[in-house]
Formats: structure tokens, sequence, C-alpha cells
């Protein structure tokens, strides 16, 4: 019995290192993974952002150039939204809101948002969503041009009745079997756009990314 007892030890030691070994393996890969897709996710970012506003258009360093916002009124879900300010020789150019259409047929869809500052549209992407495939996912730029429709459009062109969907009477049009889908993008894109009428001055006027939102 006795001398079981130093062989279970031993055995017991012999499994406490292999676990150890095990989950100094797996920290280490899982740094090494999560550099490799921080960085991923980074060039993949600004691939979409300068998609929106051309990189020839600022001078500043869009992506750290950015605050965080939340207004329900606008950005309805309790969504943290990120605002990166385009810049030139000091003076605002752009603004590109990262937000989401919270009624999406399968969830929320994820979009960006460029307005000029003067208010238009300069573009709008979907960069991650749930829809049918087939249905709902025509809105991505790959499968289809319907996300360019909003490309120069502003709060007050179209007129408030033309921010819909065709079938609700307005000037954007639907998928067949999937309404629902641009519809959310839709009403979206147009409280972006409601939220910077109202908020301009305040998105632009502090150049860190640590500032608080405009509207808190």
């Amino acid at each position: 019995m006795n001398g079981r007892r130093p062989s279970l030890l031993r055995s017991a030691a012999s499994l406490g290192l292999v676990a150890l070994a095990g989950t100094t393996l797996l920290a280490g890969v899982h740094r090494l993974t999560a550099d490799r897709i921080a960085e991923q996710e980074r060039r993949a970012m600004l691939s979409q952002l300068s998609e929106i506003i051309p990189t020839d258009r600022y001078d500043n360093a869009l992506r750290d150039d950015r605050i965080t916002v939340r207004d329900e009124q606008h950005f309805p879900g309790g969504q943290t939204v990120t605002a990166y300010r385009a810049r030139q020789d000091g003076r605002p150019v752009a603004v590109i809101l990262r937000f989401a259409a919270p009624d999406g047929y399968n969830g929320p869809i994820q979009l960006l948002a460029g307005i000029d500052a003067d208010g238009r549209l300069a573009g709008v992407r979907v960069t991650g969503h749930r829809e049918t495939p087939g249905l709902g996912d025509w809105i991505e730029i790959e499968k289809s041009d319907w996300i360019r429709d909003f490309e120069g459009k502003s709060l007050g062109a179209p007129p408030p009745s033309g921010w819909q969907v065709q079938r609700d009477g307005g000037e954007f049009d639907q998928f067949t079997g999937a309404t629902i889908t641009p519809r959310a993008i839709v009403e979206a894109v147009q409280r972006a756009l409601a939220y910077y009428e109202g908020h301009r001055e305040a998105l632009f006027e502090t150049p860190r990314a640590s500032a608080e939102s405009p509207s808190e």
C-alpha cells in the first residue's frame, strides 16, 4: 500500500506537468493567432474605410482619429457607434460611422456609412450580416450594386417620404421575397444621417481617439 503512494504521486506530478505544458502551448498559440487576427481585421477595416473615403481625400490617420457615441434614438439597441473622422489640413472632410441596423430579418446588419462634411453620403457598405443567402445577401456589394444607391443622397434628398423601400412608397428598391432586409438598412442609414445633422460640429471637434461621445 505504501509502495503505491509514491507511484501515484509521480503519476499525478507527470499529469500536472503535461497539463501545464499544454496550457502554456495553447496560450502561446492564442497570442500568435490573436495578433494575426487583429492585423487581418485592421487591414480589412482600412480597406473598407478607403472604399468609402479614398485615401487621397484626407491626410490624417483615419483609423486613429475616432470617437465612440451612443444615442438610443438614432442607434437603437444599446449600440456603441464608432465615428472615424477624415480631415485634410485639419479641416473636416467626412465622417464614417460604424453601426448596425438592428432589425434585419435574421438579426443586426453591420454597416459603415460615410458622410461628407456637407451631409451627403459618400457611400455605405455592409460589413457583416446573417441574412438569407440568395435573398437578403444582395445587400453585399460583391453580389449587387444595390448598396451604391445611397451614394450622393442626403437627409433631404430624397425627402423624408422617399427614405423607404418602394413597397412602402419610397425610392429604394426592395428584393423579391426579402423586403425586411433593405427596409432595415434604409431606415438605419436615414437615422445615421439625422444623427450627423444634429451633431455635425461635435463629431469633428476633438481629434483624439479617447474623446467622449458628443451625445453624452
